[in-house]
């Protein structure tokens, strides 16, 4: 039978003897209480600073600690288990719902409607794998021109007020950018495939030799395989015969790109990483501008090329969303 809890009166004489010096002995004698008792009231105080009932966690749980994960590993493993089903978790003991309710809270897990989806085959699976898994095996392609001084160049100066258009406050410009490059470049889930200057008028014939000298070689350093897929868009210059010739001659396949969609293609995001990056550097000519878009290129981040090549899923579902129409994500 459990003991009567001692008087507040009680444990403060109990503490006031032990500070005047007197032994845990003399003040279980004196008060008729046992010396256990006496150390821990004294313990408490030490502690807590006070000789008050403190709050209580509430009333024991029944369930063991063994107990405990037995019944968080059985939820994990069948989610759909009900909490009647679950009563009885340990030595065939039965508990209270809301002991195995609070068990199961403790352990991050709560009860949710569960989401209804279409029922799945093996073969169903092995099919949505295969599309996603093609995802990771796409090779991004796309040209862009880069100006030598950008109209998003930006450079701070220290001045003083009022001096904003002295000579050595401003950044000279000229006419058409001062002149400008174009790049063609390519790349993957896994990185940034070869960048190339674009040297006078782009060709068909240009288009080709650009493929056969930079296209497998990108595909290979990004180890995507012999079957990997190619994306470009439907300029003239990818569509035409000698282009389509060299595609077919090397075995590559090329995705089915819709018209009109630049915002679809995950390389846009880079260019403009690209382009801030170079105008950082303020090349002064073009020599200079081609090598600061090489070497920024090579920098640019493989865990920034995988997050927007995993975006166009997303991308692909606002394009549903808005009926085929332009989107913003």
């Amino acid at each position: 039978m459990k003991s009567k809890e001692l008087s507040v009166d009680l444990r403060d004489r109990i503490v006031s003897r032990h500070k005047s010096g007197e032994c845990y002995t003399k003040i279980s004698a004196a008060l008729k209480v046992p010396m256990s008792t006496v150390a821990s009231i004294i313990r408490k105080c030490k502690k807590f600073e006070t000789t008050r009932t403190l709050p209580r966690a509430g009333w024991p749980s029944k369930l063991s600690d063994r107990g405990r994960r037995a019944l968080v590993r059985e939820v994990t493993k069948n989610p759909m288990v009900t909490l009647s089903e679950r009563s009885s978790v340990e030595r065939g003991e039965p508990f209270r719902r809301t002991t195995i309710s609070a068990a199961i809270h403790q352990s991050g897990l709560y009860g949710r409607v569960a989401r209804w989806k279409p029922l799945l085959s093996k073969r169903h699976m092995a099919g949505r794998l295969e599309y996603a898994k093609m995802r990771n095996k796409i090779l991004w392609s796309d040209e862009t021109k880069i100006e030598l001084f950008g109209v998003n160049a930006r450079r701070h100066v220290w001045r003083k007020p009022g001096t904003a258009h002295h000579q050595a406050n401003t950044i000279p410009t000229v006419k058409h950018g001062g002149g400008s490059i174009m790049l063609w470049g390519c790349i993957s889930v896994a990185g940034t495939g070869r960048l190339v200057r674009i040297k006078g008028k782009m060709t068909a014939a240009m288009y080709r030799d650009i493929l056969d000298e930079n296209l497998l070689q990108s595909a290979l350093d990004l180890r995507l395989g012999r079957r990997f897929i190619f994306q470009q868009d439907n300029d003239p210059k990818h569509t035409a015969k000698i282009s389509k010739e060299w595609l077919q001659d090397n075995s590559v396949n090329v995705l089915e790109w819709p018209s009109q969609s630049p915002d679809l293609n995950p390389i846009e995001h880079l260019w403009r990483d690209l382009k801030m990056a170079v105008h950082r550097r303020f090349p002064s000519n073009l020599m200079e501008l081609e090598r600061c878009c090489k070497e920024e290129w090579a920098k640019l981040a493989k865990d920034r090329c995988a997050k927007l090549v995993a975006s166009y899923s997303k991308k692909l579902e606002a394009v549903i969303a808005a009926k085929g129409a332009s989107t913003t994500y």
